[in-house]
């Protein structure tokens, strides 16, 4: 019994090793929920397949090679047809920092003192991003986007008459469309591109963007020097009107009373008078021996009395004394000698008590035709005349002073104005930038192509289709319902099976 039972257990033993040697079925990995199952197609009916259709290309190889050739054609028609645009290119150097407005100084500063530390990047960085202020370059760009000089150069081009725009909005929308301004990030260059379909035009205003961000930034300047020129130039305006009235009126002044140097001509007034007084006395005195002599109807005696009394008159002139009271020189002539002729100590005593009782006031030209001021009026017209040149004088010296303080501030203002140095001037482009002639006669042709492939094909898959396909049958109620509400589809009265037909060849 103990044996059968050993038997028996090596037995089981032996069944269980055997039924888990057992090979058991591979299980494939089960596809994920939802996907679709397509049926695998047998690689030689996928051969058969792809060389069917390369035999229907090849039989209708005309019609695709007509449908190429008709792409070709109408691509380069496209082509030669679309107007010929130039691009030109202008490249600023990337501005001062520092001289932007004080946000831009302030970050400029922060990013000094963190390159003397080794961490200049991020300081500057970080300052630029508080105080709003990224770059120089970027605050050049929004100068150049802005309405008023897109609006300047509209006005300054006529581009409405260009763009055929009625409203200034229109163009300068197409003048923003037309117009690209980026900035390199590593070198800050600034680059201006102006695409136009004239070249001339295009370097035109490429250069004039250049030029109106020069005046936009002088104008929008708020720096102090910028203030002190506004302040000096408009100081200097008011100073040079005030020395023109004051040197107009030294000038009118001077006119009137025949003076050019009041100092000068009184001390030549003055000379001269002393030089008559003492001819004057000589003569009186020979005409006084001559007399002891001879009777008043000698000559020598007649011709001395006229020359004395031609020096009178002359010192009167020049005393200002001749036309209140003065007697001629006939009446000197047949007066007394005593009277005509008065004692030489007294003749300039009585030039000086006639000049008192002249009017001051009078102008010079009511003393005769004499060019020159007299010695009655020489007091008055001097200080007069030191009125006058003083105003002139000071308003001369204010002129000086403000012109050379304007000139220092202009000099100022251009060091802290930010400065726009052209790289690379816009010139007049040579070649063409749009459109590319030879990319579009090449896409044309291929889309021809491949819409005529995609035609063959689906017109063969289409014959090929059950009648009763519901696909097939929706596609014909369509084509139906389009015949019935577009008449023009069905050409002749014939429907749209005809027309496909035809089209396939059948």
């Amino acid at each position: 019994m103990r044996g059968a039972l050993v038997r028996n257990q090596g037995w089981n033993e032996t069944k269980v090793t055997q039924t888990a040697a057992k090979p058991q079925p591979e299980v494939g990995p089960k596809p994920p929920a939802g996907e679709l199952l397509l049926p695998e197609i047998a690689l030689e009916d996928s051969r058969e397949l792809q060389a069917a259709r390369f035999r229907l290309l090849w039989d209708r190889r005309r019609f695709l090679l007509r449908a190429s050739a008709l792409g070709l054609l109408a691509s380069t028609l496209v082509a030669f047809l679309i107007p010929k645009s130039y691009t030109s290119i202008a490249q600023l150097m990337p501005p001062d920092q520092q001289s932007t407005s004080a946000l831009a100084m302030m970050a400029g500063m922060a990013g000094m003192a963190g390159m003397a530390a080794k961490a200049g990047g991020g300081l500057s960085a970080v300052a630029g991003d508080l105080l709003g202020v990224k770059s120089s370059g970027a605050l050049f760009i929004g100068v150049l986007r802005s309405e008023t000089a897109q609006d300047r150069l509209v006005e300054k081009f006529d581009l409405r008459k260009v763009y055929s725009s009625r409203l200034i909005m229109d163009a300068r929308r197409r003048l923003d469309e037309n117009t690209s301004i980026s900035e390199d990030r590593k070198s800050g260059i600034i680059s201006i591109s102006v695409t136009d379909h004239s070249p001339q035009r295009a370097a035109a205003l490429a250069n004039a963007y250049v030029d109106e961000l020069n005046s936009l930034v002088a104008e929008l300047s708020t720096s102090s020097a910028h203030r002190e020129r506004v302040f000096l130039e408009e100081r200097l305006k008011v100073a040079k009107r005030d020395l023109d009235e004051a040197a107009n009126r030294l000038a009118q002044f001077s006119s009137k009373n025949n003076t050019l140097d009041i100092q000068q001509e009184g001390k030549a007034i003055l000379d001269a008078a002393g030089t008559i007084a003492g001819e004057l006395i000589a003569g009186q005195s020979q005409l006084e021996g001559l007399r002891q002599i001879y009777t008043d109807n000698n000559s020598r005696v007649r011709s001395l009395n006229a020359r004395v009394a031609e020096l009178r008159r002359q010192l009167e002139k020049l005393g200002g004394t001749q036309g209140n009271g003065a007697k001629s020189p006939q009446a000197l002539s047949s007066t007394k000698p005593e009277a005509a002729d008065p004692p030489p100590g007294q003749a300039t005593d009585a030039v000086g008590s006639q000049a008192t009782n002249t009017s001051v006031d009078q102008p010079a030209t009511q003393n005769g035709p004499m060019p020159y001021p007299t010695i009655r009026s020489l007091p008055l017209l001097g200080a007069k005349y030191s009125d006058y040149y003083r105003r002139a004088k000071i308003q001369e010296t204010v002129f000086e002073l403000l012109t050379e303080q304007y000139e220092l501030a202009k000099v100022q203002e251009a060091k802290e104005t930010p400065s726009v140095k052209v790289l690379d001037p816009a010139t007049i482009p040579e070649r063409k930038s749009f459109p590319p002639r030879l990319l579009i006669m090449f896409l044309g042709t291929f889309l021809a192509a491949a819409i005529s492939v995609v035609w063959v094909l689906g017109s063969s898959q289409w014959q090929q289709a059950d009648p009763a396909d519901p696909r097939k049958m929706l596609a014909q109620e369509v084509v139906a319902t389009v015949k019935a509400h577009v008449p023009w589809v069905a050409r002749n009265g014939r429907g749209a099976e005809y027309e496909e037909k035809k089209a396939l060849g059948g």
